[in-house]
């Protein structure tokens, strides 16, 4: 029986790049979007170019605790996820003094509420199985200060201190957990900048840092990747 992975947010940019990084090697696939459109066709793409793979699919938007526990729900009566990556994220920048209003409530439901509530949905099977990983998708905003970080910023952070003490709880059942740090990466987020691609991360790179950190033996786990443009953060 294949090996399963859960990746939020999976029809573009990193959560896409992901899917198909595992689908190669070969892992089926549970994965949501807002968009049912964008879930089909990555249904038909993933399906059609990785042979014998399956691609489960659920419309969901995870800002919704309603839409997170009907979701995990339908991956339940699948079956248990072997790995899990929390990468359903917003990105709006601004300035917590003169953002709009409701900036804040929309970034952390989405950014970090969605993992909270997902990860408690599967926690107690990966605890019984003594196995499973946790990947959160987070930022180099959570690591530090930035101008015009504002809310996303807040939200990078406390993902970040989630991941953190999910790993102390998880290390004594064998469930490992893993933050991704990234900086600047290609996707639909910096589309009309007026920069290079090269200047950027490929969400292919993050896929294989994925990728690596899940296939350490039993005895190690990397709790944390740091990724950044090799000429600096923008």
């Amino acid at each position: 029986m294949a090996k399963t992975i859960l990746v939020t947010g999976g029809t573009k940019g990193i959560g896409k790049a992901i899917i198909k990084k595992f689908a190669a090697n070969g892992f089926d696939i549970f994965t949501c979007a807002r968009n049912d459109r964008d879930l089909n066709q990555l249904k038909e793409e993933v399906e059609g170019n990785f042979s014998g793979r399956k691609v489960f699919i659920k419309q969901a938007d995870l800002s919704k605790k309603a839409d997170i526990h009907a979701f995990a729900g339908y991956v339940r009566e699948q079956g248990i996820p072997d790995v899990l990556v929390h990468n359903a994220g917003a990105f709006i920048p601004g300035t917590i003094h003169a953002e709009p209003e409701g900036n804040f409530e929309h970034m952390m439901q989405t950014n970090l509420f969605s993992a909270y509530y997902l990860t408690r949905e599967f926690t107690d099977a990966f605890i019984q199985r003594k196995s499973g990983h946790i990947f959160s998708m987070g930022s180099i905003a959570g690591m530090g200060a930035y101008p015009n970080g504002g809310s996303y910023a807040i939200s990078k952070w406390a993902l970040r201190g989630f991941t953190q003490c999910l790993r102390q709880e998880m290390m004594e059942f064998g469930v490992k957990v893993t933050s991704i740090l990234a900086g600047a990466t290609w996707t639909a987020s910096w589309e009309g900048i007026d920069l290079p691609e090269d200047r950027f991360i490929k969400v292919e790179d993050i896929a294989d840092a994925v990728w690596v950190a899940q296939g350490l033996s039993a005895n190690s786990v990397v709790e944390e990747i740091v990724v950044r443009p090799q000429l600096g953060d923008l």
